[in-house]
């Protein structure tokens, strides 16, 4: 199966989406929007933004851990991923979102 996005509404009542892979694990969550097109924007953002190396701006965590964020060219974070325990398993997840992303059917929950 392929990945998709969820649309969905938060506890807050503002508008989220997450990434999820095939095997439906979330590899990427976005912020929370007031209105559901931009939350939309949001989603077709991470569609462009996805394939290119250089939007994702890998980090560590206070922790230890290791996260990733995907960024617009406006440098904005469109979106940001879970924490791993190790460089490889971040690495991993840039590669799933890059896969997944483009291509991915966007499934509203709203």
């Amino acid at each position: 199966m392929a990945g998709k996005f969820e649309l969905y509404t938060d506890k807050a009542g503002e508008f989220r989406f997450r990434l999820k892979a095939g095997n439906g694990e979330i590899i990427l969550a976005s912020e929370g929007y007031k209105q559901k097109a931009s939350a939309e924007n949001g989603i077709a953002s991470v569609q462009k933004n996805a394939p290119e190396d250089a939007r994702y701006e890998r980090k560590e965590t206070k922790s230890g851990k290791h996260m990733f964020n995907l960024k617009a060219t406006n440098g904005q974070v469109i979106g940001t991923s879970e924490s791993y325990e190790s460089t490889s398993g971040r690495d991993n997840g840039i590669e799933s979102v890059k896969k997944n992303a483009p291509d991915a059917r966007i499934e509203d929950l709203t």
